[in-house]
């Protein structure tokens, strides 16, 4: 299924949950849409109706999707949807719910009574490559060099230095994350390492993690801040439906 220009009969995908009775979620969907399931078998799709406009990825409409998936949250484990998946009608709906069945229950099964949390490392002081060049010798060594050849260091100069001072970042970041999440493992059934988002950015998780021990992964995150400086930052969010975890090729 891929994103269309609706129709007046088209619905909206939100996500995929367990469940073998069809139940409305009351008008929490796009333009205020009723926001009900589809079922097949044991198998629900989440979904609104929508109209023959073009569903933008605008903030309001952003909010709206993820505001269902909080919805769903509050009592069960979603397997959410991307933005902006429409079916031509609910048929096309009840067919994908067939012939994925077997996937989305063994996701549903996966990620039941799980949440997922993210976790942000950053370093906060204003000059990162000082911060290197103070803590890791070897990088001092190398500028230190530059500076006393009695010459404006080269474009190529730079460069090595730039590429020194890269492979630093990105070993720093794979021992910090190793660290960390040997502490998170006990609270966490499940890791996604993501791309860190900017240069200051050490560690980018998602952890698929018990309902029931959020406490205790959050203790687990202020021990694992305890083996960093205060030149570290440590923000954590969630929970949220556990889009990182889910990975479907969807029969169509």
């Amino acid at each position: 299924m891929h994103a269309k220009t609706a129709t007046t009969s088209r619905s909206y995908l939100y996500a995929i949950i367990s469940g073998s009775e069809e139940r409305s979620f009351g008008p929490l969907g796009l333009k205020g849409g009723e926001v009900r399931t589809i079922v097949e078998g044991d198998v629900g799709a989440v979904i609104s109706d929508v109209s023959d406009e073009r569903i933008r990825p605008e903030r309001r409409n952003l909010t709206v999707h993820q505001e269902v998936l909080v919805r769903l949250m509050k009592e069960t484990t979603p397997l959410p949807m991307s933005f902006g998946i429409i079916a031509n009608d609910r048929n096309a709906i009840r067919k994908v719910l067939s012939r994925n069945h077997e996937e989305f229950t063994a996701q549903l099964k996966r990620v039941a009574g799980k949440v997922e949390m993210g976790l942000r490392v950053a370093l906060s002081m204003p000059n990162i490559f000082e911060y290197f060049v103070d803590t890791h010798q070897e990088l001092k060594d190398a500028r230190d060099m530059l500076h006393c050849a009695h010459r404006e260091p080269t474009h190529d100069d730079k460069i090595e230095i730039g590429r020194l001072f890269d492979r630093m970042l990105n070993e720093d970041r794979e021992a910090y994350t190793d660290s960390v999440k040997e502490i998170l493992s006990g609270h966490c059934f499940e890791f996604k390492i993501n791309k860190c988002r900017n240069e200051r950015e050490v560690m980018n998780l998602a952890c698929l993690v018990g309902r029931d021990a959020q406490p205790e992964f959050e203790s687990s995150v202020f021990e694992s801040a305890r083996l960093f400086d205060n030149n570290f930052a440590f923000d954590y969010s969630g929970p949220w439906a556990p889009h990182n975890f889910v990975e479907m090729q969807l029969k169509l």
